[in-house]
């Protein structure tokens, strides 16, 4: 109840002092780590029921669907769907009543030192919606539906059937080096032929595709929005397009394809957020076979968790398995895909609020962030069991990851951080490297926080992160590249934005990715839906500006995976 305390000391200050106490509180929660936790979720436009509660202020239907609408934008990626609280502390009737409308509208408009955004002295709220969601946290929270089999197979379309598609490539391009781009705000991916640096097609997708994932054999492209639509593109067409669609949930962030010898593209598989649950669906059809709920007890205090939503999942090359980690409950799930309907699932503790993260170079090893926890967990998939449990920075964020050779510590993966400047190296060898096996061997001071991507190659000696969400635009729009043979010598800044000669607009400069031949970086410059955006081409051993991509039609990009990398889970 520590939130409601301070809200109770807030609303008995004068307006002035509040403010200040506000501001200086805040120091120690970075405006990065506040932009990142406060995203929006697709179930803003669900409708859901209004239970009525007697003892909570009173709320038109009108009211209470604008209420709704601003929790899903601004608040659930916290506090959770049911308000149960996820990252941030729950907010249900039994602690907002006890406060009173009063005390709330402070605690919205000025914000909590625990990491509460100040929603209405940064402008995000008007007074009257501070007030309307002070009261909308007293009602009881609606549930969004459930999403069954029956709901997925309501949305699946096989739009060309496997037997009519072709038996061998029917186009040129070389699929080593397509790029697959996301295009956030528009619900699109864009295919840039990174020889060319021509897009070849933009194809429709769900809103803001969190990751493409390509097949085992290669042949097929798995793309997962927010809205958990999924689009299966094949890219042996004339022009790839997609031949398969299916909404596998309300919300979800996760898909991936089963990658084992003798299972090469026969399953694919899906996490949702809303519901908390994961689906096995066919490869090449998209057709949902079997789902998996994971509600459940969390891995420190053995409570049940009522939404535990499923992070990242990745394909196992040790076995037929596929990696599920599920977010608020700290586990990891190795599940056994050789027979969906004996499906055998090893359950390893890990620790709560698991994110993201990437294989070791050996492919042994998962390495997956826990970040409110600030740890990261490494999976052993050959032994099925948890290798070690690694204490690194504020908030990791290291989206696949990077590995290398350190000149000292052997190899390493190093993961950035959204809570500080610093950039985590974890020794990952336990057989020639064993004193520095699952620890964090050295922590490098990168140009700030609000990191979301870091990235090398096997052929580089460079280590390129970026700060997309730091407060400083001069951050924000360049990226910080180390040569991790002289890491001692620390950072150049490369002003990627500025190569980019945009016009007005935010330009965060975003996720690394090399080409397939390691000698080219790709950054994504982001900027407004309705501001130019750009990709930019670095040349990767001369740190030099290559080529900047731009078109109309480059709306909002993020996220790019050249397929060779991802197929081969190179990085």
């Amino acid at each position: 109840m520590r939130w409601i305390r301070h809200a109770a000391v807030l609303a008995a200050l004068p307006l002035a002092l509040t403010a200040a106490w506000a501001e200086e509180t805040h120091k120690d929660v970075s405006p990065a780590e506040m932009k990142y936790q406060a995203g929006g979720s697709p179930l803003e436009a669900v409708e859901m029921y209004q239970d009525i509660n007697p003892k909570a202020p009173s709320m038109s239907k009108t009211e209470f669907d604008k209420a709704r609408q601003i929790y899903f934008q601004r608040c659930a990626g916290c506090h959770g769907v049911l308000r149960k609280g996820a990252t941030g502390k729950p907010l249900t009737p039994d602690k907002t009543l006890a406060s009173g409308t009063e005390y709330l509208k402070v605690f919205i408009k000025y914000g909590s030192p625990a990491g509460m955004p100040n929603w209405g002295t940064s402008g995000e709220l008007t007074d009257d919606e501070v007030d309307l969601m002070a009261r909308y946290v007293q009602q009881t929270p609606p549930q969004p539906p459930e999403f069954g089999m029956a709901d997925m197979k309501a949305t699946w379309k096989v739009i060309v059937p496997p037997e009519k598609r072709p038996t061998k490539k029917m186009n040129s391009y070389n699929l080593d080096n397509i790029f697959s781009t996301t295009l956030r705000d528009s619900g699109e991916v864009a295919l840039i032929d990174g020889d060319s640096k021509k897009i070849i097609s933009i194809l429709k997708t769900g809103y803001a595709v969190h990751i493409s994932r390509t097949s085992a054999s290669g042949r097929y492209l798995y793309v997962i929005g927010r809205d958990a639509k999924i689009n299966l593109i094949d890219l042996w067409l004339e022009k790839p397009d997609t031949v398969a669609e299916i909404r596998t949930g309300l919300e979800a962030r996760s898909v991936e394809t089963s990658k084992y010898k003798g299972f090469e593209d026969k399953y694919a598989i899906a996490g949702s957020y809303w519901p908390p649950q994961f689906v096995i669906m066919e490869g090449d059809t998209l057709e949902p076979l079997k789902i998996v709920g994971t509600r459940g007890m969390t891995v420190d205090t053995q409570e049940y968790h009522p939404e535990p939503r499923v992070a990242s999942i990745v394909a196992s090359h040790y076995k037929p398995e596929f990696v599920v980690n599920v977010k608020e409950t700290g586990k990891i799930l190795m599940v056994d895909y050789s027979n969906i309907h004996a499906l055998k699932t090893t359950e390893i503790e890990a620790a709560r609020f698991l994110h993201d993260g990437g294989w070791d170079s050996t492919k042994r090893y998962f390495m997956v962030a826990a970040n409110q926890s600030n740890k990261i967990a490494a999976v052993d998939a050959k032994d099925g069991k948890l290798a070690g449990l690694i204490d690194v920075g504020k908030i990791p964020h290291p989206g696949r990851g990077a590995n290398f050779i350190h000149p000292k510590y052997g190899p390493v993966w190093a993961t950035g951080h959204l809570g500080d400047e610093t950039i985590a190296l974890i020794g990952t060898d336990p057989e020639k490297h064993k004193q520095y096996a699952w620890k964090m061997v050295e922590s490098l001071n990168g140009q700030g926080g609000g990191s979301l991507f870091l990235k090398t190659h096997p052929k580089s000696t460079n280590l390129w992160v970026d700060t997309a969400l730091n407060p400083d635009p001069a951050v924000s729009q360049s990226i910080a590249v180390y040569d991790i043979n002289k890491l001692d010598k620390g950072f150049e800044v490369l002003p990627i934005a500025k190569w980019a000669e945009l016009g007005e607009g935010a330009k965060r400069v975003l996720q690394p990715e090399y080409n397939v031949k390691g000698d080219e970086v790709w950054f994504s410059v982001w900027s407004a839906k309705n501001q130019e955006s750009a990709i930019v081409v670095v040349d990767d051993k001369t740190r030099t500006l290559k080529a900047v991509i731009k078109d109309p039609r480059l709306i909002t990009p993020t996220g790019k995976f050249n397929l060779y990398n991802t197929q081969h889970d190179v990085y």
